[in-house]
């Protein structure tokens, strides 16, 4: 099998080769939290780079629940239009393209003055960053079922604005992942306590979302391969999760890893180990191969054509590209012309962990916005600066943020 030929998923449409461009977080929206120009710019040099998969960064099912202040938020028709340009100019090429769909749960930034929930009233841990997080609510059960329902009616417009599929974001630490960690997730009712119940909010969503979609719709989900946190959620948990997820029509599971707390997706583990420096989870996705029976896509560090096809003939159906996508969206096609391209973005050996980690997310947005410009990227910028404009783009943002709600709640 090679990485440029064809997967036919479960529900019979097929993505034309192995290689996808995996979500990275643009924060790039319009005032109005609807898809900008400057984001239907980024993804035009990614429809044109020769991906078969295009995945979306997070797309909010509640306005008042953001990952970032200047996240797509997907709630209702009013700027249904502007999603068709968007899902029309994804797939231009022939790729399919995929809206991940997320809520934060606690991992939303106090800032945004917005009520934070997660399945219990447990804090984040980021050390002298944590301040910056409030510590959440416990969701009610009428909190959760409106969850569910969200996250139904995000899937439900996508596919009315033309894309071709949902991935329902479970990995990272937000929502859906805190349910799973028994280090999060401390409930004694029926969302809490064994896997079956941790998994319960994941499977009632996929159900929900499957519901209202056509068969030819993709539902996906994203998965950590473990949490890299001791007590957490671990490679045996995601295995019996893939287990639950095989009977519910899931087209495909992403296989990443780690949270806020142990940024492992970035290649740090929670102890500041370093990672496999390409393929971070690919260990972990061969013993989910074993039981999964829908596709596998593995995501984290890839960018050699070398990597990716060794994670195509280990047995995984899907190689996703993130941060090297970012600083060439042609990756894929001069692969196919025999260059051996590996774009690299310069390393960051901060001693703290955390503030590494936020540099080498602001040096990825740094290249998106470069793109969003029609510009050459800068894989080589300093991380140090571009963690101050990141850091002035989000109080601006934050602020047109706040005073967009501030409107919806007098209006």
């Amino acid at each position: 099998m090679n990485v440029f030929d064809s997967l036919v998923l479960p529900n019979g449409s097929s993505i034309p080769n192995r290689l996808a461009k995996a979500a990275m977080e643009e924060n790039m929206a319009d005032i109005n939290q609807a898809p900008s120009d400057a984001l239907m710019r980024l993804y035009q040099a990614w429809a044109k780079g020769g991906v078969g998969l295009i995945i979306s960064g997070n797309v909010m099912v509640d306005r008042h629940a953001m990952t970032g202040p200047g996240g797509v938020v997907l709630e209702d028709d009013e700027y249904l239009d502007q999603l068709k340009q968007w899902a029309t100019i994804g797939r231009a090429k022939g790729a399919q393209f995929w809206l991940q769909i997320n809520h934060p749960g606690r991992q939303m930034q106090s800032n945004l003055g917005q009520p934070t929930y997660a399945p219990s009233a447990i804090a984040l841990d980021l050390g002298k960053m944590s301040s910056r997080f409030d510590t959440p609510q416990a969701m009610s059960q009428q909190k959760i079922e409106d969850v569910i329902q969200r996250f139904a009616t995000t899937a439900k417009l996508g596919e009315q604005a033309g894309f071709t599929g949902v991935e329902i974001h479970a990995a990272h630490g937000y929502l859906l992942s805190q349910f799973l960690s028994p280090l999060s997730n401390q409930r004694t009712d029926q969302w809490g306590g064994s896997l079956e119940n941790r998994a319960r909010l994941l499977i009632e969503i996929v159900k929900a979302v499957r519901a209202v979609v056509s068969a030819q719709f993709a539902v996906a989900v994203k998965l950590n391969s473990a949490d890299f946190q001791r007590g957490g959620f671990s490679s045996e948990d995601a295995q019996q999760v893939v287990k639950m997820l095989n009977g519910l029509a899931v087209d495909l599971v992403e296989l990443s890893g780690g949270s806020y707390e142990a940024p492992a997706m970035q290649g740090q583990a929670r102890d500041g180990r370093t990672l496999a420096r390409e393929a971070y989870f690919l260990e972990f996705a061969r013993e989910i191969r074993k039981v999964a029976n829908m596709p596998v896509m593995v995501t984290g560090g890839i960018r050699r054509l070398e990597v990716a096809q060794q994670v195509i003939d280990s047995g995984i159906e899907m190689a996703g590209i993130a941060t090297a996508l970012a600083i060439n969206p042609n990756l894929p096609k001069e692969w196919k012309q025999g260059k051996h391209t590996a774009p690299e973005l310069r390393p960051i050996d901060w001693k703290n962990k955390t503030l590494g980690s936020l540099a080498n997310m602001a040096a990825v947005k740094f290249q998106l916005r470069k793109l969003s410009e029609g510009k050459a990227p800068k894989p080589q910028v300093s991380p140090l600066w571009a963690l101050i404009l990141q850091q002035v783009a989000m109080t601006w943002r934050t602020r047109q943020y706040k005073k967009r709600m501030a409107r919806c709640s007098t209006g």
